[in-house]
């Protein structure tokens, strides 16, 4: 057994944990309002089937109504004001309680929960600010979304929150040009990030997907660098931390960990 993580592009990915599918912030049409996506689009494959949409925060980058449409009757997990926001748009918002776990799937034996997320920045007049991450975890091990984030101390008790070790930690590493705003994490602070949390492995995400279709941002090289900066900053920050760079539409079974005496 092991975690399989598929990344789609973007901060879109696909977690299959001991027989449930948890899609996070689902971005699965060719292009994004303004921005548009260089790569493929998501495979239906990839995605269909989930058993929980993981919504880390409102912007139009993260939640895309009409790819949360995708998901009728699927609970979409998030903060409470969010939650309140995806139901009004006919959905199945379901906003957890600070210290909640909510059971996934048949048999409850996977368990999502929220955590802290330091990214208040760019308010939206008609939407919710909440934002947050996700720990999810099964038999098999333990999952960390991190969502849009800044760095935070919290992040070194994420493993006592999750009853275990960090298996696998999805942390953002770029954006959709060539500045991060604040409340973003860039390749050296995705590298710390894993060193607070001790995670065994990391995915990098929030890269080499979206750009607008005109002006200084258009791809050039920028939309590349922030994946070998993360491997530098990682081997420095966290060498115990094996980093696995996907491609869009590429995954990886995480093997469960090997306890000690095993």
């Amino acid at each position: 057994m092991g975690i399989v993580v598929t990344w789609l592009g973007h901060s879109t990915a696909v977690v299959d944990l001991d027989g449930v599918r948890i899609v996070a912030d689902p971005l699965l049409r060719r292009n994004n309002g303004i921005l548009r996506r260089r790569g493929i689009q998501p495979v239906r494959a990839a995605w269909e089937g989930a058993d929980a949409v993981l919504l880390s925060h409102l912007h139009h980058d993260h939640a895309e109504v009409p790819s949360l449409k995708l998901f009728p009757g699927v609970p979409v997990l998030t903060a409470p004001a969010n939650a309140t926001w995806v139901r009004r748009k006919g959905l199945d918002g379901r906003g957890l309680a600070d210290d909640e776990w909510f059971p996934v799937g048949a048999g409850g034996h996977v368990e999502v929960r929220l955590v802290e997320a330091i990214h208040h920045s760019r308010p939206m007049p008609h939407r919710p600010n909440a934002a947050n991450g996700h720990l999810v975890r099964g038999p098999s091990g333990v999952a960390w979304l991190a969502g849009d984030t800044d760095l935070y101390p919290g992040m070194a008790a994420l493993s006592e929150i999750a009853g275990g070790s960090i298996d696998v930690a999805l942390v953002p590493i770029g954006g959709w040009g060539p500045r991060l705003s604040p409340g973003h994490m860039g390749p050296q602070e995705a590298a710390v990030a894993c060193r607070l949390s001790a995670a065994r492995y990391a995915v990098p995400v929030h890269w080499k997907t979206l750009h607008v279709p005109a002006g200084e941002m258009v791809p050039r090289g920028w939309m590349d660098v922030a994946g070998p900066r993360f491997l530098e900053a990682l081997s420095a920050e966290a060498p115990d931390c094996r980093a696995v760079e996907l491609d869009v539409g590429g995954s990886v079974t995480i093997p469960t960990a090997v306890s000690p005496g095993d």
